[in-house]
């Protein structure tokens, strides 16, 4: 009698079905939807632009980072992000960074490339090329777990979270791995913002030297609009083309990650089980929109258009991988990933200050 209440009570729908043959098979499990996640995700890009409007020197991208990270450790809502909202949440954290991605291109024209010089262009591939390795090499001397050397490498070399979210997909990298590398490198990227125009003075850079400065060693765009604009309309002109041209750079460094993901794996073998095509369709995006950029065909307002849909789309993926950060767990190697953090933006630092004097 107590087995068949117990049936008696089940969710229709939820039992196990009688195959044809007589066994029973399980009924198939449904799969959780994302649209309470999307949902609150939305939330939360609404708070980071209405801190961004009330507070203008907090970026827009850095606001919904750190609210991501607060929802996760608030009681009244922590329960919704482990739980509910989790499926939309690592949905935007991941499928809307590569729209955001593809977007980031159109900020950029080839023209403007050629504007800055081959001096320049090589000074910024140096730096870099030293900022990754150097930190991947700090990073694995300091006993880092997973990808995290690997991930806050890039964000600090090319262009913060977006491009930790470019380099994550074609490694397949833990969560955990690419939530704390991105807490990292927006930590110090608005660190930044606020140390470097102390600084303008006493390093004796004029407006152009000091938005090259900018544009080469601080790691997310709308960072870099925040320190440079400090300097005036010079420096934010020189930084932002400087930084955009680090940006053009993700493609080759993610080219390069599928190659080493390949060898890695032997004859083929991805962490997924299939094998990463040498370019990723997101990459491939981003670089068509560099391309439909520099062809001028696109009228202001669509670009204008597209610039607020990018931020819209990152700020809503930055809160959801703010939101797989679990601060108790960073207690294991925090010293050690703050450690990185400082190295690392010493390393970019002096070697972009070293290349603009070099070039200007």
């Amino acid at each position: 009698m107590a087995l068949l209440g117990s049936r008696a009570r089940e969710t229709p729908g939820t039992a196990d079905r009688p195959a044809a043959n007589g066994a029973t098979t399980p009924a198939p499990t449904r799969k959780p939807s994302p649209l309470p996640g999307l949902a609150f995700t939305a939330l939360g890009v609404a708070a980071a632009s209405a801190v961004h409007l009330l507070v203008p020197a907090v970026p827009m991208l850095t606001a919904a980072v750190v609210l991501g990270i607060a929802a996760a450790h608030l009681p009244g809502l922590r329960t919704l992000v482990r739980g509910a909202a989790r499926p939309g949440l690592t949905l935007a954290g991941k499928r809307l960074m590569r729209l955001g991605i593809v977007l980031l291109g159109l900020k950029l024209a080839l023209g403007d490339v050629l504007e800055l010089g081959w001096a320049t262009v090589a000074m910024v591939a140096c730096v870099v090329v030293a900022t990754f390795f150097g930190t991947v090499w700090l990073g694995r001397r300091l006993g880092l777990p997973g990808d995290q050397p690997v991930l806050v490498a890039t964000g600090y070399s090319i262009c913060g979270a977006s491009a930790i979210g470019a380099v994550s997909e074609v490694r397949g990298s833990e969560e955990e791995d690419v939530a704390t590398s991105v807490a990292l490198v927006t930590l110090c990227g608005t660190l930044a913002i606020l140390v470097l125009p102390l600084l303008h003075g006493p390093l004796g850079l004029d407006a152009s030297q000091f938005g090259r400065w900018v544009g080469a060693g601080v790691h997310d765009v709308g960072q870099v609009v925040a320190t440079a604009q400090t300097g005036g309309p010079q420096a934010l002109n020189e930084a932002v083309l400087v930084k955009l041209l680090r940006v053009l750079m993700l493609a080759p460094l993610v080219a390069a990650m599928v190659l080493a993901v390949r060898q890695r794996h032997g004859a083929g073998r991805a962490p997924r089980g299939r094998r990463p095509p040498l370019v990723p369709l997101f990459v491939l995006g981003f670089l068509g929109m560099v391309a439909l950029r520099t062809t001028a065909w696109l009228p202001g307002a669509a670009l204008d258009g597209a610039a607020t849909a990018q931020e819209i789309l990152l700020a809503a993926a930055l809160f959801g991988l703010g939101s797989a950060v679990h601060l108790p767990s960073l207690t294991r190697t925090g010293m050690r990933v703050a450690g990185l953090g400082l190295s690392a933006w010493l390393v970019i630092a002096g070697a972009s200050y070293g290349g603009v004097l070099l070039t200007t």
